[in-house]
């Protein structure tokens, strides 16, 4: 299990070289207890008042009258120094297919994603998303998949100050401890399967960590077939996370009851708030927190409300129904969703998090928002493949046997 610890490193800046990565200052004390389990360094810690203290913050003391208040821009951006952002969904890879060139560490003015802006909004750890639009299935959608996986892991080798390729959350923990944007591949949509667990496992053995049950004749609008609880069981076993945003009520409620680890709705928000398709209602919402999933929140202006305020309400929302152990952010940037009005980029993470903290949000359920819940589930759905695969070798199920 030891390979499953994260690394108990000070986080460097988002971005930074690791050559550049000092010794803790004086004066420091390990910081641990967050859902993340990750230790960083920090001041010690002020009393739990769900607050930054001045010391964790940087405001300077004054004889006079006490501390000065600090901006809550500037109160966000230290917390994402010490919990940055994992965004839970990025179409960067197909952006990039459609784009004839590009220079992500210089920025990029057709994206709205770039290292620059990464770096600006305290994002750690990301999603790299190989959804397809509409119109490629059958044998296209499996070459185009493998077309994504493989232009994601040259973008990423060829910026290798900034990003790093990751397969789990001790992985995640040591890209951030190193400076580095952790970046992992996934969800990619079941037709990419090609209704095989064999492909699943070749996509799980390239870096794939998520898949989206949608689209398929064994998980559709009648829900999971015989062969879909069977792919169910082998996302278990692989330690693949089981994406759910866009899955039809009847596969959502067939998987909650068939998977052994947590699932993720990698961009869905609270249907009480806007009635959009993707978006869940507080009865799904209450059946996460029993499987101890992730609703990830896009800034997404059609799901969530076209301002960051709404984007907040919705994260609220699903804290106050789900637990704060089930909420986490997904930006949907570069993907057809337009962003909400004062979160149109990776950059502006810090204004939403200030809005949060404006609400009264602890640093410890930000800290659960932004980092801790999504490391949480990596690590649930590793240690629920390890136990899987003690019991039970590589299904060989196909659909022609189980559903023919």
């Amino acid at each position: 299990m030891a390979d499953l610890q994260e690394e108990s490193l000070a986080p460097g800046e988002i971005g930074e070289d690791d050559t550049r990565v000092a010794e803790p200052p004086p004066n420091t004390a390990t910081v641990t207890g967050l859902a993340d389990r990750t230790a960083v360094e920090a001041p010690p810690a002020p009393e739990a008042t769900g607050t930054l203290a001045p010391e964790a913050t940087g405001t300077p003391d004054r004889a006079d009258d006490g501390p000065s208040p600090q901006d809550p821009v500037t109160r966000a951006r230290d917390l994402l120094r010490h919990h940055p952002v994992s965004d839970g969904h990025s179409g960067l890879p197909w952006a990039l297919h459609q784009l004839s060139w590009y220079d992500l560490e210089l920025g990029e003015s057709a994206l709205r994603t770039d290292i620059p802006r990464l770096r600006e909004g305290g994002v750690g750890a990301m999603f790299w998303s190989l959804v397809l639009p509409p119109g490629i299935s059958g044998e296209r959608a499996v070459s185009t998949t493998l077309d994504l996986v493989d232009l994601a892991g040259r973008v990423i080798e060829a910026n290798p100050e900034a990003l790093r390729l990751t397969r789990s959350a001790s992985d995640a923990a040591d890209a951030r401890s190193h400076g580095r944007i952790a970046c992992l591949l996934g969800p990619a949509e079941a037709p990419a399967l090609g209704d095989s667990l064999g492909a699943l496992r070749a996509l799980h053995a390239l870096g794939v960590r998520s898949i989206a049950l949608h689209g398929t004749s064994w998980a559709g609008e009648q829900g999971l077939t015989r062969f879909g609880e069977e792919a169910v069981r082998e996302c278990n076993r692989l330690g693949v996370l089981i994406d759910l945003s866009g899955s039809s009520p009847r596969t959502v409620e067939r998987t909650l009851a068939v998977t052994k680890a947590p699932v993720v709705f990698s961009r869905s928000g609270a249907a009480a708030l806007t009635p959009h398709p993707a978006n869940l209602d507080d009865e799904t919402l209450t059946a996460l927190r029993t499987n101890k999933g992730l609703c990830m929140v896009p800034c997404a202006a059609e799901r969530t409300g076209p301002t960051l305020n709404q984007v907040a309400d919705h994260l609220e929302h699903v804290r106050e129904v789900a637990g704060p152990e089930c909420v986490a952010l997904s930006g949907t940037y570069d993907t057809a969703d337009q962003p909400a009005e004062g979160v149109e980029d990776t950059s502006r993470y810090p204004e939403l998090i200030a809005e949060l903290l404006g609400r009264g949000w602890s640093e410890t359920d930000l800290a659960l928002l932004t980092w801790g819940n999504t490391q949480r589930v990596l690590r649930d759905a590793d240690f629920t493949a390890r136990a899987a695969q003690l019991r039970r070798p590589p299904s060989t199920a196909t659909v022609e046997r189980l559903d023919g």
